[in-house]
C-alpha cells in the first residue's frame, strides 16, 4: 500500500485540492474522499453516483488508483453521474406544466 497525492477539483467547485489516496482504494473511496472536502461545504449533496474522471476518461466505480495507472500529483476531476441520478430535478426542457418563473 502506497500513499498516492492526487491534485482533484469536484467539477462545480472554484477549489483544486490536495487529496492523499492509497493505490488500493478503489474510484469510488476516492470519489468519496475528495468529496469529503466539498460536499455540504461549498456543494450541496445530490441523489447520484459520484464518478472519478481521469485523462478524459470515467474509470469504473470498483477500479483501483494502481489499476487505473494514476500517478502520484496526476489531476483527476470527481463529478455527479445525473445519467444515474435516481429523483433527477426537473429544468425547463422537462417540466410539462406552465413556464418556470425565472
Amino acid at each position: 500500500m502506497a500513499v498516492v497525492p492526487l491534485l482533484a477539483v469536484f467539477r462545480g467547485d472554484f477549489v483544486t485540492l490536495l487529496v492523499l489516496v492509497d493505490d488500493k482504494d478503489t474510484m469510488k473511496v476516492v470519489a468519496d474522499k475528495i468529496a469529503y472536502h466539498v460536499i455540504n461545504r461549498r456543494l450541496p449533496p445530490q441523489d447520484a453516483p459520484m464518478r472519478v474522471q481521469y485523462n478524459h476518461r470515467a474509470l469504473p466505480p470498483d477500479q483501483t488508483v494502481a489499476q487505473a495507472g494514476i500517478l502520484p500529483l496526476s489531476f483527476v476531476e470527481v463529478y455527479y453521474d445525473a445519467r444515474e441520478r435516481r429523483h433527477a430535478g426537473m429544468d425547463r426542457r422537462s417540466y410539462p406544466g406552465r413556464p418556470l418563473e425565472r
